[in-house]
């Protein structure tokens, strides 16, 4: 793992973890449902000591419940953003369990910086929404390329069906008024709770990097879970399909 820099050892990182994970919450009331079935998935399907690849990796999230539950599980957490990567350094900081990469996974050559070949696992949740459709088609098959025969991708994030549009139309009413109740009670938004992190003076400088690379969001596309299935048997995986689901967020197993 990367060393943090000597001044980060003033942050409380299990603040700044339990702050994100309330953020997210915010927009996902069933995320630690989801971040459950993702891992009984994993041990299903490649034991309890897997390696595994946090794709898009953010806080480390993934990373943190995987090794709770699998103490003898290893995870690869990659990302871009400067400041979650930060939060992350400083939380795994020590644990030989978990290494860090910088890297676009819009470059192609994102697979270089990996310390391994291939792993028994790729998690990613909240994520890949960032991406367009064809970018996120080149990266699933550049995944294709890291999982180990036998091994599982999954991705948990919003899949939008546009066959249903009054399902998904009273989804996002009713989602959108639950949050609006939550926000009157205090919670942070997306944008509030990166204010919050512009004004530490730790995470400071590389939330202004993260602007610079990202600015205030980037969303992509949002196909629907028949689309990532798709794509991925296309890419190479053998079987793909939803293994949990709420009104608004899927999440897709493919086994390769």
């Amino acid at each position: 793992m990367t060393d943090a820099d000597t001044t980060t050892t003033t942050a409380d990182w299990q603040a700044w973890q339990k702050s994100w994970d309330r953020q997210q919450e915010w927009y996902l009331p069933d995320r630690e449902e989801r971040f459950r079935i993702m891992l009984d998935m994993v041990e299903a399907l490649v034991g309890t000591a897997p390696r595994v690849l946090d794709l898009a990796c953010g806080t480390g999230s993934i990373t943190a419940r995987l090794l709770a539950r699998f103490p003898e599980a290893t995870s690869t957490g990659v990302d871009l953003d400067p400041a979650l990567l930060t939060i992350a350094e400083g939380t795994f900081a020590g644990d030989e369990r978990v290494s860090l990469v910088t890297a676009d996974l819009k470059d192609p050559d994102w697979r270089a910086k990996l310390p391994y070949d291939s792993y028994d696992a790729v998690l990613t949740a909240t994520a890949l929404h960032w991406l367009h459709r064809e970018p996120l088609a080149d990266l699933y098959g550049q995944v294709a390329g890291v999982v180990r025969d036998g091994g599982v991708f999954m991705n948990a994030d919003h899949m939008i069906d546009e066959t249903t549009p009054r399902i998904n139309a009273a989804e996002r009413a009713q989602r959108h008024a639950r949050m609006e109740r939550a926000e009157r009670d205090g919670v942070l938004d997306w944008s509030q709770w990166w204010q919050l992190a512009a004004k530490d003076p730790v995470l400071a400088e590389p939330t202004a990097r993260r602007y610079e690379i990202y600015g205030e969001h980037a969303d992509g596309d949002m196909p629907s879970a028949a689309w990532h299935a798709r794509v991925l048997r296309e890419k190479g995986f053998a079987e793909a399909r939803p293994v949990w689901c709420s009104p608004s967020d899927t999440l897709l197993l493919a086994l390769k």
